[in-house]
């Protein structure tokens, strides 16, 4: 028997071991086994998260004054200075606050307003208030920090708007456009199926 044990290659020795071991492992606990394996990368990716950038992620990426999420104009300022600002910027829309001390936000201007409310209509931009002409405050459309960028390009899409404010509790931070969100978005399929093909060739 000695030497017919001898003529097994390692391999197969080692097998037949683990081939033993498994007999004895309680068929009902082994699919927990899996289970447990299989939750554990799920919660991994989880924590990684789909469809889980925020705004405050599209501001912290455009920095502090950046496409101008920091620019805005009065009430009381001509569309003609709104406008001129924004070429200068190269931005596509300002925040209005109120003319006064508080600088509350009374709404926002952008080009789809000049071109509509001034152009179409044949008025003068210079003899023009912005706040003639602006989309008003109880009308204005806006997220938070924590607002997710989906949830924000869904507000977007469905009020056919380009651009939107970003609010907390102390008032107007910044800034985001459509742009933003949907550079945003595809960085972020980007990186999930990056993730996605690190699980699948075993990175996690």
């Amino acid at each position: 028997m000695q030497g017919g044990f001898k003529l097994f290659s390692r391999g197969s020795v080692l097998k037949s071991a683990v081939l033993r071991h498994a007999r004895l492992v309680n068929p009902v606990s082994r699919p927990l086994m899996f289970v447990r394996c299989e939750t554990t990368s799920a919660a991994r990716i989880e924590e990684h998260g789909f469809e889980s950038t925020k705004i405050s992620d599209i501001l912290k990426g455009k920095g502090k004054g950046a496409d101008g999420s920091w620019l805005w104009c009065t009430t009381d300022d001509s569309v003609y200075d709104a406008v001129k600002s924004m070429t200068q910027h190269n931005v596509g829309a300002l925040v209005v606050v109120k003319s006064g001390e508080n600088k509350s936000i009374a709404g926002i201007i952008t080009e789809r307003d000049y071109l509509r409310k001034i152009i179409v209509q044949g008025r003068s931009s210079k003899s023009t208030k912005v706040g003639d002409i602006m989309t008003e405050e109880n009308k204005l459309i806006t997220v938070t920090p924590e607002t997710k960028v989906l949830k924000a390009m869904q507000l977007m899409t469905d009020n056919r708007i380009r651009h939107i404010p970003v609010i907390d509790q102390t008032g107007m931070i910044g800034m985001v456009s459509i742009g933003d969100v949907v550079r945003a978005v595809v960085s972020e399929h980007r990186e999930e199926l990056n993730r996605l093909n690190a699980f699948i060739q075993g990175g996690y």
